[in-house]
């Protein structure tokens, strides 16, 4: 796709998903969601602003390293309305994810090492399960793997 002039200040939908490479239908979601804004023409087109793009980058981004879409909300709404997400702007929303992302990472590290071990009773290690879970005692707490999922 073509760069866009300096002087278009705002973008139809298909110039957003163009640019983004972001479908049309997730930017109406996107949109729903409270994400981005867009204000509708007459004809009630959306109109997005240039930043957009820079916020769509930004919700991209975030979603692949798994911050929820609730928290990209939370971030996007500190930003003035009509500005795009500049370093500082990224730099501060990494330090509120930062305390996520580790915790995120111990539960992660935690199941993999128990996984190989046991599946968290549902048991796949018959000889340990009665160390571990003598008399089937994690049963009383529900199905599925108990171990796995508590920290």
């Amino acid at each position: 796709m073509a760069s866009l002039p300096a002087e278009a200040t705002e973008l139809t939908i298909g110039e957003v998903a163009g640019h983004s490479g972001v479908p049309a239908s997730a930017l109406r979601f996107y949109e729903r969601q409270g994400l981005i804004r867009s204000r509708r023409t007459a004809g009630n087109q959306r109109r997005y602003g240039r930043e957009t793009l820079r916020q769509v980058a930004f919700i991209r981004a975030s979603h692949h390293l798994g911050i929820p879409l609730t928290m990209i909300r939370d971030v996007l709404a500190l930003l003035p309305e009509e500005a795009a997400p500049t370093r500082e702007f990224w730099v501060r929303a990494s330090a509120c994810w930062n305390t996520e992302l580790n915790a995120r990472i111990e539960r992660l590290e935690r199941i993999r090492d128990r996984f190989t071990e046991c599946i968290g009773c549902g048991c796949l290690s018959f000889e340990q399960c009665a160390l571990v879970n003598p008399g089937d005692k994690l049963g009383q707490e529900g199905p599925g793997p108990r171990r796995l999922f508590s920290p």
